[in-house]
């Protein structure tokens, strides 16, 4: 299982800074949605061209243009670009396109999808590499939620997936005996004292 840091920071400064603590720990770093809105995506090609060893992930969140979009940050850097899982199947097939004619992957983000085994399974056959199983803050925060629902949606859609949302020291073995393909850490990680000491613990808990 890889390990990805989700950068919620909102300048490209901060995220070299973060990004040069914990990419001894990681595999792959993401530029987090506001990141890319407030600073464009050359915080993608700055992240890429000082960590091209690593796998650099653009969550863009696409909803619609998912060829254009995808094509325009791949051009950048990206070896991953999201799209929503709740886009339109045609945005999705159109964003795999730009991903095979540059020989990078697209994700398929899962937040907001009602019924994410069934969608993982959809978007998996047009050629998503993996899907992420992702609760947003407001999701984690309703009623009802509980972050095995994330886990048992990933075991039982049998695609190869991430999880993102309350990844931290206590639940990344968890996340691995469940079969993930990728963890995603966020706070657990940019919110610690010391992110690389945090980044090490929770590398050193995959096996």
């Amino acid at each position: 299982m890889k390990l990805q840091v989700a950068m919620d920071v909102l300048t490209t400064e901060a995220a070299l800074t973060l990004a040069g603590q914990v990419a001894p720990y990681v595999d792959i770093i993401e530029l987090g949605t506001p990141l890319i809105k407030h600073e464009g995506l050359s915080a993608v090609r700055a992240i890429k061209d000082a960590h091209p060893d690593k796998l650099v992930f653009a969550d863009l969140k696409t909803m619609d243009a998912g060829e254009l979009e995808a094509d325009i940050a791949f051009s950048a850097g990206a070896d991953y670009v999201t799209v929503l899982g709740a886009a339109g199947d045609s945005t999705i097939i159109g964003a795999v396109k730009a991903a095979k004619a540059h020989n990078k992957g697209i994700v398929v983000d899962l937040i907001g999808v009602a019924d994410k085994v069934t969608r993982a399974r959809e978007v998996s056959a047009f050629g998503a590499v993996f899907v992420e199983m992702h609760a947003g803050l407001d999701e984690q925060a309703e009623p009802g939620f509980t972050f095995q629902t994330l886990l048992n949606d990933g075991e039982v859609a049998k695609v190869p997936f991430s999880v993102a949302g309350g990844i931290n020291a206590s639940t990344i073995a968890s996340v691995q005996r469940a079969g993930a393909t990728v963890a995603v850490a966020g706070g657990a990680i940019h919110s610690a004292a010391d992110p690389a000491a945090a980044a090490a613990e929770l590398k050193a808990a995959i096996v």
